[in-house]
């Protein structure tokens, strides 16, 4: 199955569905990351407690991101210390890929990045114009996990030329 999804789809099923659903990990890239809220439980909270959630049942995260997040984003996962050994991180500032993989099951590939107005609760008249597809077709979930995964060991890196720019360079 491939399904097309816009703007407050991809949140929904994304964000709200496939994310929370993961039994053995979940990978994410995107180029900008920022304090993105989720609705729960009739009130909204820093999808980092959602990623948190994963991580104390023993969900691998894997973050991969451009560049440093801004400070509300570094406050809120203060709020999660089982974060701190729980997610992995890697920065290549290359990275411009936007793509979410569950369990090797599914992958979310588009134009979101994770933050609020791409991936968040924000409201029709907030968010940016976004599209993608959600998958999970055995072909194109190998294939966004092959990217992800050639980035993640740092195969790109000896060729890359933006070493200068690399605060944590991978490889």
């Amino acid at each position: 199955m491939i399904r097309f999804l816009k703007d407050r789809a991809i949140y929904e099923r994304v964000v709200l569905e496939a994310v929370p659903d993961a039994e053995a990990f979940v990978w994410i890239a995107t180029a900008d990351i920022k304090d993105l809220h989720v609705s729960s439980n009739g009130s909204f909270r820093p999808f980092l407690g959602v990623l948190a959630d994963l991580v104390d049942r023993g969900v691998e995260i894997r973050l991969l991101h451009a560049k440093e997040p801004g400070p509300n984003f570094r406050e809120d996962f203060d709020l999660y210390p089982g974060l701190i050994n729980g997610l992995e991180r890697q920065i290549c500032p290359r990275v411009h890929l936007k793509t979410v993989v569950v369990d090797g099951r599914v992958a979310y590939l588009g134009s979101a990045n994770l933050t609020g107005a791409g991936m968040g609760a924000k409201g029709v008249n907030k968010r940016n114009f976004e599209s993608g597809i959600i998958s999970d077709e055995a072909e194109i979930v190998t294939g966004v996990m092959e990217q992800f995964d050639e980035i993640w060991m740092g195969a790109k890196c000896d060729a890359c030329q933006r070493r200068a720019y690399c605060s944590d360079p991978i490889a």
